[in-house]
């Protein structure tokens, strides 16, 4: 694990993981995500079991052609570095060889292995469907400057301005970070995910129902042609 990463696990209390070759390996219950002030004065919900919680509002992040022969889940976490990666070089060239062209459904689902990750996750969704994708980009981008930026009342600041630079309204970017239930429910989102789908790293991927490994590009997209019958 990198040193930026051990002090931001630490500053949140979170517990020990494995930063992999193959990713950002934790595992963390509801109270270590969930048992803080969002921002200001709001706190969370109290901790409810997640089959409780209704994650039907929780709508998945899709791009590329609803009717592709192939479909590419990720799963990723905001202050994973490798995931940063990914979306910095390999998702690019998806993007334009698969997804731009009708031959793939990608579909990203988030993953908190700390409070930070949920924070930016709930700015990305802030922006809602529309947006999703370029706040995400944004805040790869910036990975390393919003989560080194000190406690977390100053990573939550540059989670803002990330925001506030996609064009999210103050009062409208103020409410998101504000929303407990949201929060919750996200949480309780990921965990039915992590649960279903065997996910304990990141970036995690599931190529047409089967799990596929991190790897370099050009065997991902061997892979997918081989999906694809070319």
């Amino acid at each position: 694990m990198t040193r930026w990463m051990i002090g931001a696990c630490a500053a949140v209390a979170v517990a020990a993981g494995l930063y992999a070759v193959n990713g950002y390996k934790n595992r963390p219950n509801q109270s270590n995500l969930l048992d803080f002030e969002l921002v200001g004065a709001a706190q969370a919900q109290e901790q409810v079991d997640p089959a409780d919680v209704d994650t039907s509002t929780i709508v998945d992040m899709v791009q590329g052609a609803e009717d592709a022969p192939v479909t590419l889940i990720e799963y990723a976490s905001y202050t994973c570095p490798h995931c940063a990666n990914f979306h910095a070089d390999a998702y690019k060239k998806l993007k334009a060889d698969f997804i731009d062209t009708g031959k793939v459904k990608f579909i990203y689902r988030e993953v908190y292995f700390d409070r930070f990750g949920l924070w930016a996750s709930m700015v990305a969704r802030c922006g809602g469907e529309e947006k999703f994708f370029g706040i995400t980009d944004l805040i790869f981008k910036g990975q390393r400057e919003w989560s080194q930026a000190g406690g977390p009342a100053e990573i939550v600041e540059e989670l803002k301005k990330i925001g506030r630079l996609a064009g999210i309204e103050g009062e409208t970017l103020e409410a998101c970070m504000q929303d407990a239930t949201k929060a919750q429910t996200l949480v309780s989102w990921y965990q039915e995910n992590a649960t279903r789908d065997g996910v304990n790293a990141t970036p995690s991927f599931l190529l047409n129902g089967e799990k596929m490994e991190n790897q370099p590009y050009e065997d991902m997209k061997a892979l997918i042609e081989a999906e694809l019958g070319s």
